[in-house]
């Protein structure tokens, strides 16, 4: 394989690139912006070997603990689970919550050998048991994965006296978090039902 095969090859890795795209992108480095190309490589081994997951809420984080797990100001009684960082970059965007997260990385799938200790479960179960979280807000995507995921969660909770919401209005059954946008989660988040 040629070094300009194996770039293209490498571009396709990222979601919704195929083959024609990365074929354009890897030209358009080659021809055009090499400058650019040599930033976007620096940028992604830097955050590749220096971006890892907060110790709190398992989001993406430069630091053992995240800039929203340590902010003071937010709500420690309230808790959203969502089933990746771009979740949490999403409802940020809202400007409508001002509570906790906790990322599940991924959603239940058995078929595929996802199972709740790779969810970190055990984590989330440490986070309820401490007593501070009055209320879990279910922030899965509206699939049938992410519906099981809800519902495993919403009984973990239970069992520990936690009340349960899950978010609605707006948010298409089949979406994804990240596709929506921030005026209908926040409409979401405010009219949030008991699950």
């Amino acid at each position: 394989m040629s070094l300009i095969e194996g770039l293209i090859d490498a571009l396709r890795c990222l979601p919704g690139v195929g083959p024609k795209s990365a074929q354009r992108m890897a030209y358009h480095f080659l021809e055009r912006d090499r400058e650019g190309a040599l930033r976007v490589a620096g940028a992604i081994q830097q955050a590749v070997e220096r971006v890892g997951h907060c110790e709190q809420c398992r989001t993406l984080s430069e630091t053992t603990v995240c800039a929203l797990c340590e902010n003071p100001k937010r709500d420690e009684s309230l808790l959203c689970i969502v089933e990746s960082p771009m979740d949490v970059l999403a409802l940020e965007q809202s400007a409508s919550y001002r509570g906790r997260y906790f990322v599940l990385m991924g959603h239940l799938s058995p078929l595929d050998g996802v199972g709740p200790e790779a969810l970190g479960f055990n984590l989330l179960e440490q986070r309820l048991g401490l007593g501070k979280i009055q209320e879990v807000i279910l922030a899965t995507n509206p699939t049938v994965e992410g519906e099981a995921t809800a519902h495993y969660i919403s009984e973990m909770a239970r069992a520990r006296g936690v009340k349960t919401t899950r978010i609605a209005h707006g948010v298409p059954l089949g979406g994804e978090l990240e596709y929506v946008d921030s005026g209908t989660l926040g409409h979401a988040i405010s009219g949030r039902q008991l699950y």
